[in-house]
């Protein structure tokens, strides 16, 4: 009788599966990848490196000696004081204490600070207290602190912003005005951050996270792009790191232009190289899971978008590992034997810099 491994579906179920189910699923997931990225297969023995990370013994697993990766940091403390429904655990710590902890009781390589609505236009009203929490952080803490959040440009439109919402007028074939809407959010989205952070820098911040780009589609991202580019004239030494939303900039807008590149439909090793021209230090790709598929069919599609952006990037890649992402299950608290197994799988097949 075949041997049976135990494994997850993308929601974090968990199923039996064979060998052979499992390298079909990996090969299913990385012909995905290509055929909708036009990047380069998985060797044989690539496929077959997933299939041996996915059938090892033991419910977690761990990079091989000398592939030890960094670790890079979004959501901060939120991971602890926040709610399990965004992976949170609910203990109740201050920003400080928890930042505190990451460095010194996790072995957290970077930490940042960052606001409960995670969000950059929240953090208009109260930037004097961010201020403050960070040159006390600075004073506590030795790891790199940035500042993070979202651009999220979801809350430049209405009922949360002064901008009417593009999905509506879309709807009423109202196709001007959405664009308008758009182009103007992310106009107030690039001053924002700009701003925010020029205040954060003046109070010891290392540098930032621009977390989830491209979530509000294209536009989103070019509000990003811009912020990033004025960010990295203004400060030529800041530390940038810019995380991606999704494998694809969803195109609401379809014809915005960064540097000459339409930013509608790019994926991984496509995004990487305008993060790379706009002054970005680091990049993190975020392949998202598919609920209904295998863990395998998602690893080995992750992995394979992955390893095309390693390969075409000048700059370190910080592959996004996390709940629905990566290859991990989209899950509140995701399972250590599915985040171990991609964590290895990126690193030591992709060729993540970083997690």
């Amino acid at each position: 009788m075949a041997a049976e491994y135990i494994l997850r579906m993308g929601d974090g179920k968990r199923v039996s599966m064979s060998k052979e189910q499992i390298k079909e699923d990996a090969l299913a997931g990385a012909g995905n990848a290509v055929d909708y990225g036009g990047v380069p297969e998985l060797s044989a023995d690539e496929i077959d490196k997933i299939v041996e990370i996915c059938t090892m013994p033991g419910k977690s697993v761990s990079v091989e000696y000398g592939m030890e990766v960094p670790m890079s940091h979004d959501i901060s403390t939120i991971r602890l004081d926040g709610d399990q429904g965004n992976s949170g655990v609910g203990i109740p710590s201050s920003r400080l204490v928890g930042m505190m902890m990451h460095e010194r009781a996790f072995g957290a390589d970077t930490m940042e600070l960052g606001h409960i609505d995670y969000s950059y236009k929240p953090v208009k009203p109260i930037v004097s207290q961010e201020c403050q929490a960070m040159e006390v952080a600075q004073q506590n803490m030795i790891v790199p602190l940035f500042y993070g959040a979202m651009p999220n440009m979801g809350l430049y439109y209405t009922p949360d912003g002064p901008f009417e919402n593009p999905g509506d007028l879309l709807k009423a074939f109202k196709l001007e005005e959405a664009f308008a809407s758009m182009e103007h959010s992310a106009e107030h989205l690039t001053r924002d951050i700009i701003w925010i952070m020029q205040k954060l820098m003046a109070s010891g911040a290392d540098g930032v996270n621009l977390d989830t780009t491209g979530a509000a589609g294209d536009a989103d991202a070019y509000g990003t792009l811009n912020a990033v580019k004025a960010l990295r004239e203004e400060f030529p030494e800041m530390y940038i790191e810019v995380g991606s939303a999704g494998e694809s900039w969803i195109g609401m807008h379809g014809m915005l232009e960064f540097e000459g590149t339409v930013l509608a439909g790019l994926w991984p090793h496509q995004q990487v190289e305008l993060a790379t021209k706009a002054g970005a230090s680091i990049f993190g790709p975020a392949v998202n899971t598919n609920t209904s598929k295998t863990f395998p069919w998602n690893l080995a599609r992750a992995v394979t978008f992955t390893k095309e952006c390693c390969k075409v990037s000048k700059i370190p890649i910080h592959a996004d590992m996390g709940m629905g992402v990566g290859g991990i299950p989209m899950l509140e608290t995701p399972p250590i034997d599915a985040v171990t197994r991609a964590s290895k799988a990126i690193v030591e097949i992709a060729g993540a810099d970083g997690i």
